[in-house]
């Protein structure tokens, strides 16, 4: 159970290239704020990438003394998504961070196959930190609703709470009829809704609250139609410096499966995405028996 005095743990993730140290830019004051123990580790994937990694890490370790932490080193050799995945089995991490890059088409960005692939598949919280951000001021929390965004409200109150940063729970509602359209005001759809008896303006209201406990800025933004398409209208005109999304995990042997939504935001975004899973269901149901799971 977790206690007050317990120190949150960053393993900050590192092949070497500048988007990884960028990363560390990003992280470390938000390390340093929160208390964090941070490992650093690095990922030699090939023969004669041992040294320059080393320079990488040493570049790295010296951003995060000058923020006042001091890290543990780590190295390993192998695949780096496997051995994330290793590493993070074999200790209880509260973040993963790491650095990703998006592929560019005709269309929206994409981001590397690696970087989605730690995300879905490793168990703890995971930071993949896009692009360039001088400091951490104002985050957008995708909320649809439910309890699983439960944890991430927690996550960030530890990480990055007390600091006066601005933080906007965003809510995606489907369009209304057409004929009751002009009726709808944002500032008094959300008021109604926080006042109201229902569950998603429970959720809302008590995730607001939770926000506010730990000193942040806290706004509650509606809006209304397709999901993805309006979180992205938000992202564009909010200037958000990071994104958190929940991600709901599917019970059973089969493991977590991220939802479309979060798979969306993680590809699409263009600023650090923080995809933190909910907790994890029972599974009752007829293969849980089977297996003896239940």
């Amino acid at each position: 159970m977790e206690t007050a005095t317990e120190k949150l743990k960053f393993l900050l993730c590192s092949d070497g290239h500048a988007q990884a140290e960028n990363a560390v830019r990003f992280v470390a004051p938000i390390a340093a704020a929160s208390g964090a123990e941070v490992t650093l580790l690095g990922i030699i994937e090939a023969a004669g990438e041992e040294a320059p990694l080393l320079k990488a890490l040493e570049r790295a370790a010296e951003i995060l003394r000058d923020a006042g932490i001091t890290p543990e080193l780590a190295t390993r050799k192998g695949e780096p998504v496997e051995e994330i995945r290793q590493v993070t089995a074999g200790a209880t991490y509260d973040l993963v961070v790491i650095g990703a890059e998006s592929r560019r088409g005709g269309g929206p960005s994409w981001m590397t196959e690696r970087a989605y692939g730690i995300i879905k598949l490793i168990e703890p919280p995971v930071l993949a930190v896009i692009g360039e951000r001088p400091a951490l001021r104002k985050i957008a929390l995708c909320s649809g609703g439910k309890r699983y965004i439960d944890n991430a409200v927690k996550l960030i109150g530890r990480m990055a709470g007390g600091s006066g940063i601005a933080v906007t729970l965003v809510h995606v509602m489907a369009l209304p009829p057409a004929m009751y359209a002009d009726m709808i005001r944002q500032e008094e759809d959300v008021q109604r809704l926080l006042d109201s008896p229902s569950d998603l303006g429970r959720n809302l209201l008590r995730e607001k609250k939770a926000l506010e406990a730990k000193g942040f800025q806290t706004e509650v933004r509606l809006r209304h139609g397709l999901v993805v398409r309006e979180l992205f209208e938000e992202f564009r005109l909010g200037v958000y410096d990071m994104v958190v999304v929940g991600s709901p995990r599917a019970a059973g042997p089969l493991g977590s499966i991220m939802g479309d939504v979060t798979s969306e935001v993680v590809n699409g975004a263009e600023c650090p995405v923080l995809v933190v899973p909910g907790e994890k269901p029972r599974e009752t149901g007829f293969l849980s028996r089977i297996l003896g799971l239940g």
